[in-house]
């Protein structure tokens, strides 16, 4: 179990490949501009995407392989790959004792005997460099430290072959530059320009792991570095990309750089306890672009999606202290969705997206009601009005229904066949525009149209919504086809859904103040120890697992922890309790992405994780609910 920012495992996790043990629970550091490093507690490769050095969306240093020579002549390696023809070798995990995350920073140690070396790193913010340093921490006498670089230069997604050139090579001083792309640095370096043939990061039924692509590569083995030393001895490595010329400070320094900015981050979010854990994996998707801030959605491999940003908005930006940065995100988010409004393909008309600015005004209205920051209302409630006006004004697959202010969605998305006029669409619109009128009547504007607008549209929700199950139909007026099991006269969908959650939860959600019998049939039926169910057991089409096909519903029965927010506010708004709802999420910080919280798991039990282990979105999600009810 962690201590606050700090989980360690021992040798029976460690020294596993079991996904339930050191093969299964993951660790990912960052370094602010999109670039990561990532692996398993076990040291073995299980995704594409693993690697000691991903930057620019391009893995480049797969692995550092350390084999240690001891007193005695005998070779021993530390590092463990798996192969195409499925044998696991060399077995170096079986060595390990320890693995530790402390301030977000991982940290290995192997026992050979009385031979005991560790291994840290850690990525330097604003800089797309990862620090490395292989330190002995007890041996009865000197032994070799021989560390092999497994490189590559492919895009996150895919695998590269020995089918074509080896990677460029080219030689400088303590280290080589590789495909003119990144360097290597550190003591000793042996070139040397090899293959290494067929290894395997993951099968296609791996958590999280495309079906897509080749799930076996080939990495070059450009050279070794090397280090005879004795205890307290270290062999230290650098990698990077950006201005190969610039030598980044040594390993040690950066690593203790990065604790401190850690302890900084803390102390702004004015966090204790197992909030520190999450202001600090709250972080890793935080990153800083040409455009100023912005939010990776989920690693290893998401990238910076409009709708997970805004959703994420409060947790990652209002409970951590980062109040400006957050500000500074919100107004170049409305400077580009109104420069999108004259593109065709603008990324706000992608299905995925649709409901982008209706949370765009959410997280708008959440800064100012929180910060009272009247000056960005005055900015953006303008930009953000007509904004709304033309993502609704029928151009695109949503639309105002004339009849009776609602919103439907025209064509179907990749996830769910949601046409018609979905709960959450609709929660999220009445919400906006009721937060439209704060905003505008911040900045001394008219607010007649969307108080006219929020009216009907509040009343006719709270008239049409309501399903005779005591809960909310999911979807009204939708085709008959889509909904093979309880459809009525106007097509309505009364499966339950989580999504109906908005309803309550949001700040002018339309059901607030209504009965709760939908909220109590969520939390009887849907709710799990990790967030609720995107369907109940027993309803038709109920799948608990998340398919692995990404062309494949997601939404069939599968947990999505970031709805333990809407959750808990809606429990709060019906007078319903919260105190333990995120007592099994606290314990899960250590079961998968360690020290973080992953995007699924599975409707049954045991729920296990699934989709990309760090998600914004959960990690925002759990964190405002810890910060607003359980502090």
């Amino acid at each position: 179990m962690p201590r606050n920012d700090q989980f360690a495992f021992g040798p029976q996790v460690c020294g596993s490949l079991s996904a339930d043990a050191g093969g299964g629970r993951e660790w990912l550091v960052t370094d602010g501009l999109g670039g990561y490093a990532s692996g398993t507690v076990s040291g073995l490769r299980t995704r594409r995407e693993h690697a000691l050095l991903t930057v620019y969306g391009h893995v480049a240093l797969a692995s550092l392989d350390l084999t240690v020579t001891l007193p005695s002549g005998a070779k021993v390696p530390l590092y463990t790959h798996a192969w195409e023809s499925g044998s696991v070798e060399p077995s170096g995990h079986r060595h390990l004792e320890t693995f530790t995350l402390e301030q977000g920073l991982p940290r290995w140690r192997w026992r050979i005997g009385d031979v005991v070396i560790e291994r840290e790193l850690a990525m330097r913010h604003g800089h797309p460099s990862v620090a490395v340093v292989h330190r002995v921490l007890s041996a009865p006498g000197p032994v070799g430290l021989a560390v092999a670089a497994m490189c590559t230069w492919r895009t996150a997604h895919t695998s590269r072959r020995a089918d074509g050139p080896g990677l460029a090579v080219e030689p400088v001083a303590g280290g080589v530059i590789l495909d003119g792309a990144y360097r290597l640095h550190g003591p000793g370096w042996q070139p040397a320009g090899s293959w290494h043939l067929g290894v395997r990061t993951g099968s296609s039924s791996s958590a999280g792991t495309s079906p897509s692509g080749d799930l076996v590569e080939d990495l070059w083995h450009a050279g070794t570095f090397f280090r005879q030393a004795g205890p307290g001895g270290a062999c230290e490595i650098s990698a990077w990309a950006g201005p190969l010329g610039e030598t980044p400070p040594p390993p040690p320094a950066v690593i203790a750089a990065e604790r401190e900015r850690a302890h900084r981050l803390v102390a702004l979010s004015k966090t204790e306890g197992y909030a520190e854990t999450l202001v600090l994996a709250a972080d890793r998707f935080v990153v800083r672009t040409a455009d100023g801030p912005d939010v990776v959605a989920g690693y290893p491999g998401q990238g910076r999606w409009q709708s997970d940003t805004m959703i994420a908005y409060e947790g990652l930006f209002l409970d951590t202290g980062r109040v400006d940065e957050g500000r500074e995100l919100l107004i170049a988010r409305t400077r580009s969705a109104a420069h999108d409004l004259r593109t065709p393909d603008a990324p706000w008309l992608r299905h995925d997206a649709l409901d982008a600015p209706l949370w765009l005004v959410h997280a708008v209205d959440r800064h100012v009601t929180r910060t009272g920051d009247s000056a960005l209302a005055v900015k953006l409630a303008a930009p953000l009005g007509r904004l709304l006006r033309h993502h609704l004004g029928g151009s695109g697959p949503l639309s105002i229904d004339p009849v009776d202010g609602l919103v439907r969605l025209a064509s179907p998305g990749p996830e769910t066949p949601r046409v018609g006029k979905p709960v959450d669409l609709n929660a999220l619109w009445v919400n906006a525009l009721a937060a439209m009128c704060d905003l505008l009547g911040e900045g001394g504007h008219d607010d007649s149209e969307p108080r006219a607008r929020h009216a009907r549209a509040q009343a006719s929700f709270t008239s049409r919504f309501p399903a005779p199950e005591g809960w909310l139909y999911d979807v009204i007026e939708g085709p008959a086809a889509a909904y093979p099991l309880g459809a009525g006269a106007h097509h309505d969908d009364p499966s339950l859904r989580p999504h109906q959650l908005l309803a309550w939860s949001l700040p002018h959600a339309p059901m607030r103040g209504r009965p709760s019998a939908a909220v109590r049939a969520v939390g009887e039926f849907l709710l799990t120890p990790l967030g609720p169910r995107t369907l109940a057991p027993g309803e038709y089409g109920y799948q608990s697992r998340r398919p692995a096909d990404p062309d494949m519903a997601h939404h069939q029965g599968p947990v999505w922890t970031w709805l333990i927010g809407p959750y808990a506010d809606a429990c709060a708004a019906t007078g319903r309790p919260v105190d333990g709802l995120l007592d099994a999420l606290d314990a899960h910080l250590s079961e998968a992405g360690v020290g973080s919280l992953g995007e699924t798991a599975d409707g049954d039990a045991p729920h296990h994780a699934s989709g990309v282990p760090f998600s914004a979105r959960s990690v925002a999600e759990v964190l405002r609910v810890k910060q607003r009810y359980l502090t």
